[in-house]
């Protein structure tokens, strides 16, 4: 899956997501989702979520 349902994304999750500093190099950083900060249904960039450590960015990929 690739994070961009809302329905698919759910606070517990083990997700890889994309940070606002690493959207041109694509670097991706592993979190647990605390929270969904994305209020529509799809977003065509991933569903973006607050993880445990703080960081915010936008679901690249559902990894568990």
């Amino acid at each position: 899956m690739d994070g961009k349902n809302r329905a698919d994304v759910k606070p517990g999750l083990r997700v890889a997501v994309i940070l606002k500093k690493d959207q041109r190099s694509g670097v991706k950083t592993e979190g647990i989702v605390k929270d969904l900060l994305t209020n529509s249904s799809f977003h065509p960039h991933g569903i973006k979520v607050r993880l445990e450590d703080g960081q915010v960015g936008r679901v690249a990929e559902i990894l568990e």
